[in-house]
């Protein structure tokens, strides 16, 4: 059992560093379904419950690095969110992704009232800080999991649904490519101007192609980590009723980081490079508290997963009729949201390769709107207990 705070950090990132290591050298084809994100959840999640550490030992180790890592690691991840760059979108792809985001919101307020008997009338939270990862990604998820105190049995839940339905998404979202025609046949799509977009997309995806250099890295590092140590101290100072720290400095950070992405700091090289060491080493740190203990409440918290994309898949249909939406834009959307910018591109090039570029900038709308909608969210299904 690790009983050292050091050595309890090393392996978190230890670890993480050797599965992404794995996929590089190796190539497995798991990887496609399961990537090492989803892997440092899962094997996280195991080795807490298999006490591989001391939880008590290692908590002020957890407690210094969490919160402070987090905050840096929005404000990094919303670098790339420069609404000048999401114009390349159009209004169309843009209402596609929103419509995706609002019909999983709708999903979680229905699916809280539904099921809050059997997860508990404080389950909100757990769900809000899901519904922000189903919106854009993990990162989100992160955030608003410390803006609200998510209990670590209802994070841990939240974690295995999470983990669950990305895998089995990314599969049916696949397997589903070969009856495209199909579904655009019954909504009558329009798909004249997608390769118009798909250039302007890719084209703005290339102008982002620098090479990663020290400077930019060690800038990133300092800049991010004194944007967290401020926004932390602000966000106690301007606490207020229902806005606590936690929320109060994720809006502090998520303000910040759209601004400075207009800025020239945005076009930094080695953005999204930080912002996953970030994201990884997060993820590890949240996974690390939540056993698979939980798994007894489980089943109902799938069941509210399932529940949720059964509604999510309902409302783009009806919206692809009522607009006339592709399944290529509706699938990259869908995936936008459920696994952020990392995921849609794989949906988005299976279709065609000139399509990356949109899944790109759909999953970077996705980190800039998510920690919002998600908290939004929560304030919504807290007037319902």
């Amino acid at each position: 059992m690790i009983n050292n705070g050091f050595t309890y950090i090393a392996f978190l990132i230890f670890f993480a560093a050797m599965l992404v290591a794995v996929k590089k050298a190796t190539n497995w084809k798991i990887f496609n379904f399961v990537p090492p994100i989803v892997m440092v959840y899962l094997f996280n999640m195991i080795f807490c419950t298999i006490n591989l550490w001391d939880m008590e030992a290692t908590s002020v180790a957890y407690s210094a690095t969490k919160n402070n890592l987090l905050y840096a690691m929005i404000f990094v991840m919303l670098l790339r969110c420069d609404f000048r760059k999401l114009a390349k979108l159009g209004g169309r792809m843009t209402a596609i992704f929103m419509g995706g985001a609002i019909s999983i919101a709708v999903g979680f307020v229905i699916a809280f009232l539904l099921f809050k008997g059997s997860l508990g009338v404080e389950s909100w939270r757990g769900m809000a800080a899901l519904a922000a990862s189903w919106i854009g990604g993990s990162g989100n998820m992160a955030a608003v999991q410390d803006a609200l105190a998510v209990p670590e049995a209802d994070f841990g839940a939240a974690l295995i649904v999470d983990t669950i339905f990305y895998s089995v998404w990314i599969a049916l979202l696949l397997v589903v490519i070969p009856f495209a025609s199909k579904w655009n046949k019954a909504v009558k799509a329009d798909t004249s101007k997608l390769d118009s977009i798909a250039s302007a997309a890719n084209a703005e995806i290339e102008k982002e192609s620098n090479s990663v250099d020290f400077t930019s890295l060690l800038t990133l590092l300092g800049l991010s980590l004194i944007v967290s140590a401020i926004t932390q101290n602000l966000g106690g100072v301007l606490a207020y009723g229902m806005l606590d720290k936690g929320t109060v400095t994720v809006l502090l950070v998520t303000v910040i980081g759209l601004a400075a992405a207009m800025s020239p700091i945005g076009k930094m090289s080695g953005v999204t490079e930080m912002s996953n060491i970030y994201l990884y080493v997060v993820i590890a740190l949240l996974a690390s508290r939540a056993g698979l203990n939980e798994l007894l409440d489980a089943p109902m918290w799938l069941a509210a997963g399932l529940f949720v994309l059964i509604i999510h898949v309902i409302v783009m249909f009806l919206l692809s009729k009522l607009f006339h939406w592709d399944l290529c834009m509706v699938s990259t959307a869908s995936l936008a949201n459920l696994g952020g910018s990392a995921s849609a591109p794989i949906v988005a090039s299976a279709y065609n390769p000139s399509y990356t570029g949109i899944g790109v900038l759909m999953g970077v709308l996705g980190a800039a709107v998510g920690n919002i909608m998600g908290l939004g969210i929560a304030r919504i299904m807290q007037l319902f207990i």
